[in-house]
């Protein structure tokens, strides 16, 4: 930990010395919340978003807040380390160009629904208990195994001893936008009944977690957090099956590491049940493994968590922005950018000003992250990029 501010209702414990003033904001937001507990912790990556700060992770008791999730439920990371030690850059390519044909991207879909097999529990939703998935779950049929836009992605890599691996980054696609954006209008409209001490400019409309409200929302952000992993491991084996295409044996023999970082969980810390809020911050329990991806063309990282209480066994969810999107297109040079990739022999997907919103200069750097968080994980791997797919 490298700041602690302690001139809220409770203190805000930061891995980052420096802060943009909208995300110190909302900490200051969360930290005066009278269901907030212990301590609000900003992981490295921390900056600003919608009510909470992305990077920021949030204790509270019996309270539970649409907005502190977000509305891509479930968001998160998958990796897997291959037998392969080489892939020349040609056959490197053609997989790239083979993965965009079996994975839409940005709005796209699938132009057939994928079916139960490919959907959270085989497909058994009861709109009694999950009104909002079962309303758009025939639509998700369509959507999973699509990676979607933003900062999602495709990337292929290789580690500190030449293993090849593929990693994606992606979420719950529109039914997660669509449960989210439920149930944070449903608790702004309760607050509002019952003239909730959270000011509605906070933008951190709470629901009760013992109420109704409470636990449909938790069932429904549940499903969509498995909706986000059946994405990410569908797309997965449509990839490893490009891969097939071009390469013979099993090669890959090793497990698939999937975390997310964009979801509540119900967990005990410091002897006191509580629903942890965790906004672009990733599990760090010790022991668990877990994915540290940086932005296009810098390392990404497989770490092992130390269980850190200060931080709520929590790290970062990557390197976080420095730029908004709007100011990375209008601000950041197109061809000096395009050239940093191009010398370390990427393929990337910087294409043209548009593009830039996902430039390596739009994001923090990764070492500095990194090291601002060696009380909270151990490095296993290095992973170096050779060829990414953006949404």
């Amino acid at each position: 930990m490298l700041k602690e501010i302690k001139t809220e209702r409770i203190p805000i414990k930061m891995w980052l010395s420096d802060i943009e003033e909208g995300a110190l904001a909302q900490a200051r937001n969360l930290a005066n919340l009278p269901f907030a507990h212990n301590h609000i912790a900003l992981m490295p990556d921390c900056h600003q978003g919608f009510g909470m700060p992305i990077g920021g992770v949030a204790a509270l008791d019996n309270v539970i807040i649409p907005n502190a999730v977000g509305v891509d439920i479930g968001c998160g990371m998958c990796a897997v380390k291959t037998t392969l030690e080489h892939v020349s850059h040609p056959v490197l390519k053609d997989i790239m160009t083979d993965i965009r044909e079996v994975v839409p991207l940005g709005f796209k879909h699938h132009k057939s629904a994928q079916g139960p097999e490919n959907m959270p529990h085989h497909g058994e939703v009861d709109p009694s208990q999950n009104p909002i998935v079962a309303r758009e779950y025939d639509k998700a049929e369509y959507q999973v195994g699509t990676l979607g836009g933003g900062n999602h992605f495709i990337e292929i890599q290789k580690d500190e001893n030449n293993h090849i691996w593929i990693m994606i980054h992606s979420g719950s696609r529109n039914i997660g936008k669509q449960v989210a954006d439920h149930y944070n209008r449903l608790a702004a409209e309760l607050n509002e009944k019952w003239k909730s001490p959270v000011p509605r400019s906070a933008q951190l409309a709470w629901l009760p977690l013992d109420s109704d409200e409470g636990q449909t929302y938790l069932r429904e952000m549940q499903y969509c957090v498995d909706f986000a992993f059946a994405n990410r491991k569908l797309m997965m084996k449509r990839i490893t099956d490009v891969f097939k295409q071009h390469f013979k044996g099993n090669f890959n023999a090793f497990p698939m590491i999937n975390i997310a970082h964009n979801y509540a969980a119900l967990e005990t810390h410091n002897g006191k049940d509580l629903v942890v809020h965790r906004k672009g911050a990733t599990l760090a329990e010790n022991g668990t493994i877990g994915i540290i991806p940086g932005s296009q063309g810098t390392q990404s990282f497989i770490v092992k968590g130390k269980g850190n209480p200060q931080s709520f066994n929590s790290c970062s969810h990557g390197a976080g922005r420095v730029m908004g999107r709007k100011q990375a297109q209008r601000s950041l040079n197109l061809k000096e950018e395009i050239k940093k990739l191009n010398e370390k022999g990427i393929i990337h997907a910087i294409r043209t000003q548009k593009d830039l919103d996902e430039a390596t200069s739009a994001y923090k750097n990764i070492d500095v992250v990194m090291n601002n968080q060696k009380d909270l994980v151990d490095i296993i791997h290095h992973l170096t990029p050779l060829a990414v797919v953006k949404g």
